[in-house]
């Protein structure tokens, strides 16, 4: 029988180009080896950040590394696992998402609904078709929770949900992932997800914790620093 595999499909680390990371991806594959994670990939900002040493660093510490990277096509946030280095880095735009093989691959709709005026909210609808998932993010507590819309339009389309961290702060991982039924290998993770045999493991945060979180993600990127949580 498969295992229940913990994993998270959507997270940053200081190789991405875009946001301000102040932990390297041996940083961030520890973390998620001492919290007991199976697999983990690595999405940073229009660039794949996987290569053979970093994947045998994780294999050393029995966690599989998938390739990733978060896209911006049509000016939204796109989250695509184990993509197609030669096609996917010349989309520019959602349609293009119809145009893929999306066989090998896994296509992640990230925080949709979320306020950041680069997350798709209604342009999730308009193309559905292609996301194979919706994310469930980490950042929402009892009171604020984002999340509650995603969560609708998943039921609606009969698309699988998934937990990831987005993580920015390494402390972030563990608080929001995904179990994924499957065999301990890309393939396989990929087809279970799009079968829907993933749930989401999720902690809500303190309130004084997101606030603070979004104090990061403000001004993280124009002062170069991480206020320490």
């Amino acid at each position: 029988m498969p295992a229940r595999l913990k994993v998270d499909f959507h997270t940053h680390t200081s190789d991405d180009p875009q946001d301000y990371i102040d932990f390297s991806a041996e940083d961030l594959i520890d973390r998620a080896a001492s919290l007991g994670f199976d697999a983990l990939a690595v999405t940073n900002h229009h660039v794949v950040s996987f290569n053979p040493d970093l994947e045998k660093y994780a294999s050393e510490r029995d966690l599989l590394l998938i390739p990733g990277i978060e896209l911006t096509l049509s000016n939204s946030h796109v989250v695509i696992v184990n993509p197609d280095l030669e096609k996917d880095l010349n989309m520019r735009s959602l349609a293009d998402l119809a145009t893929r093989d999306n066989s090998r691959s896994l296509v992640i709709a990230p925080h949709p609904y979320y306020p950041g005026r680069k997350c798709l909210r209604a342009k999730l609808k308009e193309h559905i078709g292609a996301f194979d998932a919706i994310e469930h993010s980490f950042f929402y507590n009892h009171f604020i929770n984002p999340n509650g819309k995603a969560v609708k339009v998943a039921r609606q389309n009969r698309k699988p949900l998934v937990g990831s961290s987005d993580c920015h702060n390494i402390w972030q991982v563990g608080y929001t992932y995904s179990l994924v039924e499957a065999e301990k290998n890309i393939p396989s993770i990929i087809a279970a997800v799009k079968a829907g045999k993933v749930e989401v493991a999720t902690t809500p945060l303190p309130l004084s914790t997101m606030v603070r979180v979004g104090i990061n993600w403000a001004l993280g990127d124009k002062l170069r620093v991480h206020f320490r949580i």
